[in-house]
């Protein structure tokens, strides 16, 4: 029998194809796989208002607001997902959240393209900066984020990709990922009650 999650996964888990996402007719402009995740926002698809709220939420998520307003884009029973935390309720993907605040001194969106909009699913690009607090050295990260959306217009599953390889839910990175997701919570404390 599934497990919660996995019930969650398998019903909601956004697959996006990233090449015909994201492909630049400029071939110079993609990397070598035939991804282009850096946002062009004035080529971004127009979204209702409920939707720009979502993306505005994330991003300052991103940001580093560990606000419980923002969290609550999120269905309690949600799953966070990139390349290094896979969390399956909203209260640990706020553990994920909470935790930028300590570890980079500063985190910016940069820029945002939204490229897909569904009932279901709302796609976009973004560039991230982040700065660690340790190293104080700056890096944009682009990434491609999917999220999938219920009934009631909250996120049920979000996916943040770094590179054009979807996420393999098995073996020792899985492991990684969820000993990272269950106990982050321990070091961000986020609010209980999300």
């Amino acid at each position: 029998m599934a497990s919660r999650a996995e019930t969650i996964q398998q019903n909601h888990e956004p697959r996006p194809d990233p090449q015909s996402l994201t492909s630049n007719p400029d071939a110079s402009q993609n990397s070598s796989t035939g991804v282009d995740y850096e946002p062009h926002p004035e080529q971004s698809i127009k979204v209702s208002p409920e939707r720009e709220k979502i993306v505005k939420s994330i991003t300052s998520l991103y940001s580093g607001s560990a606000s419980e307003e923002d969290m609550q884009v999120y269905a309690k029973e949600a799953i966070y997902d990139d390349p290094w935390s896979y969390c399956d309720t909203r209260y640990k993907i706020a553990g994920q959240w909470y935790g930028i605040p300590k570890v980079m001194a500063s985190s910016k969106t940069l820029s945002t393209e939204i490229v897909s909009s569904t009932d279901t699913e709302l796609i976009f690009k973004m560039k991230q900066e982040y700065t660690p607090r340790v190293v104080q050295s700056t890096k944009p990260v682009n990434s491609l984020v999917s999220l999938t959306l219920d009934g009631e217009g909250k996120v049920k599953y979000h996916k943040d990709m770094w590179n054009d390889k979807d996420y393999s839910h098995e073996g020792l990175g899985k492991i990684m990922k969820t000993l990272n997701g269950d106990h982050l919570t321990k070091i961000t404390r986020p609010p209980g009650d999300l």
